[in-house]
């Protein structure tokens, strides 16, 4: 009786799921670790991750990459389908297909691979979201008390946890040894980097409240959120984790993009795919002009413009049922800036008034519109999420 046996290559491609091509292949670079290799696709670090790479290349954990050899990772490479990632992978979960979609978009980002949408570009689907156990919630923060929203607002209650995985990094306009935009209220000079600031303290609170990874790019030791209409000025502000803002404005810009670019990366290893930047200023025009909420993105990044029209249609229709008697002439527009420019997570920059019209004024210096604003700004954040 004659034995047959199946050509190997034949066996491993029976072992990949079905419509799968094959697991991706990199090469190793000088340096380069099983877990720097891991990191650089985004990999989380997990011993599910490591175990996996492992056995696909037949190493132990301990073992050296050699420079230039190839190495298979623990992401399988799909042809899309043109309809869905749900069909093209065979996965009915919708919460599954927008964690990969996000995971293909961080590699975009980095120039690691082209949109799977793309021709004869595959869709990846990294070994974690399909066999470890993905548990987003851990990232919740666990300590539920945040000195630097201040004394009265510490204490920031978990209200749900719809926003599990998702990193936010604010960064409100100006600080430091700039004050932004200066107007003058009751013989007193109100400045822009005060004002955003509490905003954007308010908005970190609501973040935090649905369970979500905030980042304070620009921080004030002494200044939580306030329930005063006149801030007055200071420029104690520092950077993440608490470095001294630079005078210039060139160093200050990169200054703020380097971190956040270090604290993606940071992020990425960790399996958070959604990472969204938030920047809020002031605007300063003519003091007849009467401003609404003005949204930039970035003219080449698609997720940013789709990120500043969700924000800009809920403020519009927030607007609508609160402020029926005047029309919302708010706009979403293309600029190219550092903060847009220079960072790696998806950004939008809001202008939320002008600094110099009496009307926009009552916006930004009343204690319950910088948190109404506040809010509605959150609530788009969510429906982006």
């Amino acid at each position: 009786m004659k034995l047959f046996f199946a050509p190997l290559f034949l066996i491993l491609l029976s072992l990949l799921p079905l419509n799968a091509q094959s697991y991706l292949s990199v090469t190793a670079k000088r340096g380069d670790g099983i877990l720097v290799l891991l990191g650089r696709y985004g990999l989380d670090r997990s011993p599910c991750n490591l175990k996996k790479f492992c056995q696909l290349n037949k190493l132990k954990e301990t073992d050296y990459l050699m420079v230039g050899k190839n190495y298979k990772l623990p992401i399988l490479k799909y042809k899309y389908n043109g309809q869905s990632i749900r069909s093209t992978i065979g996965i009915s979960s919708w919460q599954k297909a927008k964690q990969i979609e996000r995971y293909n978009e961080s590699m975009e980002l980095f120039r690691l691979k082209t949109s799977f949408k793309t021709k004869n570009a595959p869709l990846w689907y990294p070994h974690h979201l399909k066999a470890c156990a993905v548990n987003l919630e851990k990232h919740i923060p666990k300590g539920r008390h945040f000195p630097i929203l201040g004394k009265n607002f510490a204490d920031v209650p978990l209200k749900d946890k719809r926003l599990a995985g998702a990193v936010y990094y604010l960064v409100s306009g100006h600080g430091g040894p700039d004050p932004g935009a200066v107007a003058n209220y009751k013989g007193k000079p109100i400045c822009e980097d005060e004002y955003a600031y509490d905003i954007t303290l308010r908005l970190a609170r609501e973040l935090l409240s649905h369970g979500a990874l905030v980042y304070l790019i620009v921080r004030d030791a002494n200044d939580g959120i306030r329930q005063l209409e006149y801030l007055p000025k200071d420029g104690d502000e520092r950077c993440w984790p608490n470095k001294s803002i630079p005078k210039g404005q060139s160093e200050r810009l990169s200054q703020r993009s380097d971190v956040i670019n270090d604290l993606y990366r940071e992020n990425l290893r960790k399996g958070l795919y959604y990472q969204r930047l938030v920047e809020i200023h002031i605007d300063s025009r003519s003091k007849k002009q009467r401003i609404d909420l003005f949204f930039y993105h970035y003219p080449e990044s698609l997720r940013g413009r789709e990120l500043a029209r969700r924000l800009h249609q809920h403020i519009r229709g927030k607007y609508k049922q609160h402020r029926a008697s005047r029309a919302y002439k708010g706009t979403v527009k293309a600029r190219d800036l550092h903060m847009l420019r220079e960072v790696i997570p998806t950004p939008v920059f809001i202008e939320v008034g002008n600094i110099q019209n009496p009307k926009d004024q009552k916006r930004i210096l009343l204690p319950a519109n910088r948190q109404a604003l506040a809010d509605w700004l959150a609530e788009g954040l969510i429906k982006d999420y």
